[in-house]
């Protein structure tokens, strides 16, 4: 492939990781407080992953062509292998919803004593083995699932072309 076609596919695909990232985010956002999609503990963790790869995504965009090589080969693996968590839990998530295994029991047991008192100033608790709500027949987990592999393949894209451009220095 011409040096002329991965000039900018690096960054195109890394910019394209971070718009797909954060219209995820904001969409569990929405699904939240618009449509009263309630999250469950485990759909809490994998939003752990826009929270803390996406800042770091947005510091590598922001200094793209001041960081050493080095750095930024080490800022990009580590915002890869954060969403490679998130594909891992999306997908364990989703595992949970079909039934394939159990859930943290945390979120899927019958829960402990409460006072009945408190029930007033409750907010829901969303068992991780409920789907609220799916679409094509996948839950919102396995759409986070699916999402972040491809945030991951475009991630994976951008180290492939910086690695293959001439050297920057």
């Amino acid at each position: 492939m011409p040096a002329s076609l991965l000039h900018p596919l690096d960054k195109k695909s890394a910019g394209l990781a971070f718009i797909l990232g954060l219209a995820t985010i904001w969409g569990a956002w929405i699904s939240q407080l618009v449509f009263g999609l309630f999250p469950c503990e485990l759909c809490l963790e994998q939003r752990m992953a826009y929270y803390y790869g996406l800042p770091l995504l947005l510091v590598v965009l922001m200094t793209w062509n001041r960081l050493p090589l080095t750095v930024w080969y080490i800022a990009m693996a580590i915002v890869t292998a954060i969403f490679v968590w998130s594909v891992y839990m999306g997908s364990y998530h989703a595992g949970v919803e079909w039934g394939f295994w159990p859930g943290p029991t945390a979120c899927t047991g019958v829960g402990e004593a409460m006072d009945f008192g408190a029930l007033s100033s409750m907010t829901p608790v969303i068992g991780c083995d409920v789907v609220q709500f799916r679409f094509l027949g996948l839950s919102l987990a396995g759409y986070n699932a699916l999402i972040s592999l491809a945030i991951v393949g475009l991630l994976g894209l951008s180290i492939w072309a910086q690695a293959r451009r001439p050297k920057r220095g």
